[in-house]
């Protein structure tokens, strides 16, 4: 419930800063009026709504699969659904190289919970549960449909940049040609801040699904385990030309995937010492004595944390051996 309030008072915030540039920018070029400003706000964020599962679908090359199929991911899906209370989500295969998995859909009985190909081989069955679970624990708290709300604003407000600084919009007027390009760079100055403020949306969204996961009864360190094996996968794949190919590809909707795989090569020099003898699997002693132990971040890597979609990785092992 305090993650929902949080998620909706950042959907409202949003919303009200959209609401504030529409008008602005129709009162410049005076046309429209309060009521058709309001309209013009809901479409925006209305067509987002609607189309995002589709864009999803498409960028992450999503095939869905039947029971015959994939019979041990529908068996894991299904008994987590059922133990988290929620409608059973359609299970899909994403047809990308980044080894990882995603929820998302429009409500909770539109859901839909994906695991790329090469997730399946690189985890056990015990990690493969609890990294299901995370993505289980996104759809019973609704926050995939906030995220996919929040997500449209900033997208909107760089358009509108780019039309009045780069696209002549106003530029063909001897006067108020300054004033076009004065609005456009504002609007550049409230896409920076909205997107910031959709990243904090999406960082504590994840704390929310790890715990969430445990609470559906996977142990702490297989959550560990898995998501230090994804990290560790991204940072190779990170590593090909092909690789920084496909991970730039799908830029807008990393968010969706268990950890930022842009940032991935940097998290496994964070938790090398976690990594006993380097091979990308979590120790699980080195884990364990986490619960014990202060994690101090530098003046750096908190400031880098803030243009993140997720938390910082060893703040989240953190969290986690808190809770073994």
């Amino acid at each position: 419930m305090k993650l929902q309030i949080r998620m909706w008072l950042l959907v409202a915030l949003l919303f009200a800063i959209l609401y504030g540039a529409i008008t602005g920018i129709g009162s410049y070029l005076g046309k429209g009026s309060i009521t058709s400003y309001i309209i013009l706000s809901f479409a925006f964020v209305g067509i987002q709504y609607m189309v995002g599962p589709w864009l999803v679908s498409m960028l992450m090359r999503v095939k869905y699969v039947s029971q015959s199929e994939e019979p041990e991911l529908h068996q894991i899906v299904t008994e987590l659904a059922q133990k988290a209370g929620i409608p059973k989500p359609r299970v899909a295969i994403s047809q990308i190289s980044i080894p990882n998995a995603f929820a998302f859909g429009r409500t909770q009985s539109d859901g839909r919970v994906a695991v790329t190909q090469g997730l399946k081989s690189l985890l056990n069955k015990d990690e493969l549960r609890a990294v299901v679970g995370h993505e289980i624990s996104h759809l019973k708290h609704r926050d995939m449909m906030v995220i996919t709300l929040l997500s449209v604003v900033p997208l909107i407000f760089y358009w509108v940049a780019q039309s009045f600084i780069w696209g002549g919009i106003g530029g063909n007027k001897k006067e108020g040609g300054g004033l076009g390009a004065l609005i456009g760079i504002g609007a550049m100055l409230v896409y920076f801040v909205t997107n910031l403020l959709v990243l904090y949306g999406s960082r504590i969204r994840e704390y929310s699904a790890d715990e969430g996961s445990i609470n559906l009864g996977n142990p702490p360190y297989q959550l560990a385990s898995g998501l230090y094996k994804l990290v560790y996968a991204s940072s190779r794949v990170h590593g090909s030309a092909r690789g920084q190919e496909e991970i730039h590809k799908l830029e807008g909707v990393k968010a969706l995937f268990l950890n930022d795989v842009s940032r991935s090569w940097k998290e496994v020099r964070e938790l090398k010492e976690l990594d006993t003898f380097s091979n990308g699997t979590l120790d699980q002693n080195g884990f364990f004595e986490l619960k014990f132990k202060e994690v101090k971040l530098g003046a750096s890597e908190k400031m880098m944390e803030i243009f993140t979609t997720h938390p910082n990785v060893l703040k989240r092992m953190k969290q986690l051996a808190a809770l073994a």
